[in-house]
């Protein structure tokens, strides 16, 4: 008996595919607890409805993250903070300060789990970082570290 899995179930398949199981297991188990339904047209249907919305929300998503990683690209986030004569910083300059530098700057929301920084920033200068925005989309982004002469 084909039926259509509601929900994930292991050793058998994940949501909305389509398998073919025996019927006992079918009608005894699977589609009393509501791990599945029988594979009718309407159901059919209905499952590949939902793909196809899925594949375009999808597209959707990469098509956005594209845009703005090439407007990413294209900046150069300045942050300033203090630093000695020898030109290291006093602290550091963390993926929070770049992220909350560039929603302040740019006014593009940037989590600051999706740049990859593998240790913090300590001395002035220009350095490139990798921001994930999507899986396969990475934006490199300029970062200028300058001294901030208070004087």
């Amino acid at each position: 008996m084909k039926v259509i899995l509601t929900q994930d179930v292991k050793s058998l398949g994940k949501k909305d595919e389509i398998v073919n199981v025996n019927d006992g297991y079918a009608r005894n188990f699977l589609i009393p607890k509501g791990l599945a339904v029988e594979a009718t047209t309407a159901a059919l249907n209905e499952v590949r409805m939902r793909q196809a919305a899925q594949k375009r929300r999808k597209e959707n998503e990469l098509a956005e993250a594209q845009a703005l990683q090439k407007k990413l690209s294209e900046i150069t986030v300045t942050i300033k903070s203090k630093a000695g004569s020898s030109g290291k910083l006093f602290g550091s300059v963390t993926s929070m300060d770049i992220a909350d530098r560039i929603k302040k700057d740019f006014n593009i929301p940037i989590d600051k789990k999706m740049i990859n920084l593998p240790e913090a920033i300590k001395t002035l200068g220009t350095t490139e970082v990798e921001i994930r925005l999507y899986q396969g989309v990475i934006a490199k982004v300029k970062v200028k570290v300058e001294s901030n002469d208070a004087v």
